[in-house]
């Protein structure tokens, strides 16, 4: 599952900064690219996977919005 992204607005509960990102090999040897985010409102983590390309464009302590996702608290 791909999930999207959007600039931040300080107040959104989708929003947070970057605090890893991996590379997971599935048992299919199917690869998921993952990005952990500290959310600005809670401040739990969770991590979440996105596209090759949204991977590689996001970096460790980036600010980042998820979309079509509920609020993570």
């Amino acid at each position: 599952m791909t999930i999207l992204f959007s600039s931040c607005a300080k107040e959104d509960c989708n929003c947070g900064i970057i605090t890893d990102d991996q590379i997971i090999i599935n048992s299919d040897l199917s690869t998921d690219y993952t990005l952990s985010i500290r959310n600005n409102c809670s401040d739990n983590v969770e991590t979440f996977i996105f596209d090759y390309d949204t991977w590689l464009d996001s970096h460790v302590g980036d600010e980042f919005c998820v979309t079509n996702v509920d609020e993570w608290k």
